[in-house]
């Protein structure tokens, strides 16, 4: 018998790994689950709906986005860190999802460890819109108006540490004025406010506020990017307003728990960039004011923690990871 135990023992572990590899072999056999950490109708769940649903298609299997918000990100995060490194539990990952981790003590995740690229999704720049109430139509004319009332400008954001209250406050640190933020739990959220009145701008993707812009009920200030955005080529950039070298995109991309498999990322990976590439998906993403951001894992690992390193400089000069 004592001879015998032994060779159980690794007849199981090889019935275990020839197992695993089957499932690897066989991935997807069932539904994978697509995480959004904010609120529907904002740019992740757009971008993850668009790409998700054509990711299913190659794969021959449905993605399911389902919006777990709170925390700017951070309690989807959390929550995929913690499940199964299988690859049926994918993240939409933000540019919040990278800054997160600076903003609190009580976060538990760390790009890397808990959590890997699958690849990068999307980029737009952001627009600057107020309300008309406020009576600016310039950049120089918000910054006049915010000096002579520090403090009293309110601006709306998708969540602290979202993509949208990161470009407010690098705004205030290079006009040197000071708006208050008021956080909302995702970008489909701040819209209703914003047409309101009720609060007065926003720094926000171009998907929800280009019908409002073009119909005058919010005014466009300025883009965000490097050049003039196709979608306001009329509209100034910020740096040709006054602040040079001011650039500041939205990006996105997937990510999936650590430990995943590479097979399974690799199909993955595969998927998302073929996904990119099929002109439905990119004149939708156009449609919406995103460009595609093609490229593999290993780019948007290398792209990540070079947004990561710069925007934690923006997080402690700005005493963000202190509120």
């Amino acid at each position: 018998m004592k001879r015998v135990l032994p060779l159980i023992s690794v007849l199981a572990v090889a019935v275990a790994a020839s197992g695993t590899a089957l499932s690897q072999a066989n991935f997807p056999s069932h539904p994978i689950h697509l995480l959004v950490g904010f609120a529907p109708g904002g740019p992740s769940d757009i971008i993850s709906r668009v790409v998700g649903a054509k990711m299913g298609e190659i794969l021959g299997t449905q993605v399911v986005v389902e919006n777990k918000t709170g925390a700017g990100g951070a309690i989807a995060t959390d929550y995929v860190a913690r499940q199964p490194a299988d690859g049926y539990t994918l993240l939409n990952t933000p540019v919040s999802t990278a800054v997160n981790e600076f903003l609190s003590k009580t976060i538990k995740y760390q790009f890397g460890k808990d959590i890997i690229s699958v690849g990068p999704q999307a980029e737009t720049v952001n627009i600057l819109v107020v309300h008309p109430s406020l009576g600016v139509k310039t950049v120089q004319e918000l910054v006049a108006l915010a000096k002579s009332k520090p403090g009293e400008v309110q601006y709306a954001t998708a969540g602290r540490g979202s993509a949208t209250h990161l470009n407010s406050e690098y705004f205030d640190m290079v006009a040197g004025i000071k708006t208050t933020a008021v956080h909302y739990k995702g970008g489909g959220e701040t819209v209703k406010d914003l047409l309101s009145g009720q609060v007065k701008m926003m720094f926000s993707s171009i998907a929800p506020v280009q019908e409002f812009v073009r119909d005058g009920r919010l005014i466009g200030i300025a883009t965000t990017g490097p050049k003039r955005d196709p979608a306001f080529p009329d509209l100034p950039t910020i740096a040709e307003s006054g602040y040079p070298g001011f650039d500041v995109r939205l990006w996105m991309g997937l990510s999936a728990p650590a430990g995943t498999p590479k097979d399974i990322i690799q199909k993955l990976d595969d998927a998302n960039r073929k996904a990119l590439e099929m002109p439905d998906v990119q004149k939708s993403l156009v449609t919406q004011g995103f460009a595609p951001l093609i490229g593999s894992a290993d780019d948007f690992d290398k792209f990540y923690r070079a947004e990561r390193e710069k925007w934690s400089k923006v997080i402690f000069a700005t005493g963000m990871d202190k509120d």
